[in-house]
């Protein structure tokens, strides 16, 4: 399978089942195009008003050796594999623990009705995470590395839990050959010294929920009867979060709406503010809502993502690089076959 794509001034050919990429000039593009499903004779018919004829026929023999080395039109060996997949015995790796029903933001995107999830506010109890762990080890099967996700509404708000349970999970690992890969995601409103400490010793990622400008922010994520803002009051703890990390191990992660589609300046506004994990994403929203993305919307989409990839490109040959999360694909050793079948 082959896929075809022109950006920032570049042809782009990609052998999907290799997963070689090609930068090619017009001529092999277009011969490229026409390549399984015409001879070397139509081809060059189709294409002699553009290009030589020998220039076509060198081309063309290019192509083909690319082909014999494997790197392009390359068999889809691993088609067999779906229906195998489908087959197999599944095993629970992961969970994400909704261990509060309850926030301290009110933000108007939020799919969990302000942490509520359209029933009552509630936190959970150490008996009912503590069976959630025994349910993940018991369904885990030969699988060791284990991950728990620590949710909410905001799980801060229950943190004494958040604590116990890990201290549970770590006292059960060895017995049953299991390894806990802990993650909390939070609003940063009640992170303080204490939660860092205890997360920086056990958490193998902390997400950071942050929009990006001050009133991009500020508009979708207001704090519970506008009392204050909220970037105010997360900002200065976030940065001090990436620091305490050596900036890895963690994400500042934002939403962008149909009111700042111009979202790439708040990818750089968090770079700029010295983050260099950074995840900015489309909001899921009813069509009705006011700050849902359009289908007009997407072509100018597009464009903010093509200005951020020219720009972490800039900034990382002048020393100043960051990782946006959407563009971490390494061509070279990217999702196992495997991963990529299940």
């Amino acid at each position: 399978m082959i896929h075809q794509y022109k950006n920032n001034g570049y042809n782009i050919v990609l052998d999907v089942n290799s997963g070689s990429v090609h930068v090619v000039d017009d001529m092999v593009y277009d011969i490229i195009g026409l390549y399984e499903n015409n001879t070397l004779e139509q081809i060059t018919d189709a294409l002699r008003d553009r290009y030589s004829v020998q220039d076509i026929k060198e081309a063309y023999e290019e192509i083909g050796e690319l082909k014999e080395a494997g790197q392009l039109f390359t068999e889809d060996i691993y088609e067999p594999y779906i229906d195998n997949f489908k087959d197999r015995p599944t095993v629970v790796k992961a969970l994400c623990l909704h261990i509060a029903h309850d926030c301290n933001l009110a933000c108007k995107y939020c799919f969990a009705e302000e942490g509520e999830y359209h029933g009552r506010r509630a936190l959970m109890s150490y008996e009912v995470g503590k069976k959630a762990l025994d349910f993940l080890v018991a369904n885990s099967g030969s699988r060791k590395n284990l991950e728990v996700d620590f949710f909410g509404g905001e799980p801060t708000m229950n943190f004494e839990v958040v604590k116990q349970l890990v201290e549970y999970g770590r006292s059960i690992e060895e017995a049953n050959n299991k390894k806990f890969r802990f993650t909390l995601t939070t609003n940063g409103i009640l992170l303080n010294d204490e939660i860092l400490d205890f997360a920086n010793k056990e958490m193998s990622n902390i997400v950071l929920s942050i929009d990006g400008r001050k009133e991009i922010n500020d508009l979708m994520r207001p704090t519970r009867n506008n009392h204050g803002s909220s970037y105010d009051i997360i900002m200065p703890k976030f940065k001090k979060v990436a620091e305490s990390r050596n900036q890895m191990n963690y994400y500042v992660r934002g939403t962008f709406t149909h009111n700042n589609l111009d979202f790439s300046e708040d990818v750089l506004h968090l770079a700029d503010e010295g983050f260099e994990q950074i995840s900015v994403e489309p909001v899921v929203a009813q069509p009705t809502d006011s700050y849902a993305i359009r289908e007009e919307d997407i072509p100018f989409l597009c464009e903010q993502y093509d200005i951020l990839a020219k720009e972490i490109i800039k900034r990382k040959k002048a020393g100043k690089g960051f990782n946006f999360f959407h563009f971490m694909i390494d061509i070279n050793g990217g999702p196992c076959v495997a991963k990529r079948l299940s």
